[in-house]
């Protein structure tokens, strides 16, 4: 009987051992696909998990840039900008270029907003969409505006403002002023328009404009230019019947 009991217990062991071996089996098998799964993973840089965070995170970074309103001239934002970018850009040398030849501008520092005005747009290339638009013979011509659609766009995307008036004792509109228009209608404290310039052919000047504009600055080079364009046909608006192309750059 105790023959019979020991090798019952010897079958029973093997039996065990059998069973015990194949568990360890399986789990180490497992064991090993997780090593390698988690190898994998880490091979690549990130888990899956954290792929998807980082996805998330930029996806979020792209959505504030898109709503970013993008930045725009008024009238509230205006002068602190202006005196800001005229102490970054100092520049006094404006050359407007046309078909007829080049007219060479020095802008005044005395009228400081108005000559930050200025070298804006012309950095911003906005008067390279326009034209010598107005020509009254033997008074003035006057530029900065046009009929087509780019400068249109243009004007949004500078924004929408006018300029304080900055007078200076002594600066009338001899021959060879600059200064900027203005409307004429609800604007009592004579603001300029900001886009739209014009020079004084009239030999004798037009002193019934003083005080009206903001003269900021004079032509030092290129009036026989300026009296050129003053003479081309023009329509019974004053445009010239062909287009006076504009192009303006910073001398210095």
């Amino acid at each position: 009987m105790f023959q019979m009991s020991f090798t019952r217990s010897i079958f029973l062991l093997a039996i065990c051992l059998l069973v015990f071996s194949n568990c360890e089996d399986t789990q180490s098998k497992k064991n090993k696909q997780e090593t390698k799964k988690n190898e994998t993973n880490e091979s690549k840089g990130a888990t899956p998990k954290k792929q998807h965070q980082e996805k998330g995170k930029s996806s979020d970074n792209q959505i504030a840039e898109s709503e970013k309103e993008p930045f725009r001239l008024t009238n509230k934002n205006l002068k602190e900008f202006m005196i800001n970018y005229g102490k970054e850009n100092p520049e006094t040398m404006v050359r407007i270029k046309t078909k007829y030849g080049d007219i060479d501008i020095q802008l005044y520092n005395k009228t400081p907003i108005h000559r930050a005005n200025f070298i804006y747009l012309v950095k911003e290339k906005y008067f390279d969409e326009t034209f010598f638009y107005r020509v009254a013979k033997g008074f003035v011509i006057q530029g900065g505006n046009s009929d087509r659609q780019q400068m249109a766009n243009k004007r949004f995307e500078i924004g929408d403002y006018t300029i304080p008036q900055e007078p200076v004792k002594g600066l009338t509109h001899n021959r060879g002023a600059v200064a900027l228009s203005k409307q004429w209608v609800d604007n009592p404290s004579n603001r300029s328009t900001p886009f739209e310039f014009f020079i004084v052919i009239a030999k004798k000047g037009a002193h019934h404009l003083d005080g009206e504009h903001t003269i900021f600055g004079k032509v030092i080079k290129g009036m026989n230019v300026a009296d050129k364009i003053s003479n081309v046909p023009v329509d019974g608006s004053e445009w010239p019947k062909q287009n006076i192309f504009i192009k303006a750059e910073i001398l210095k």
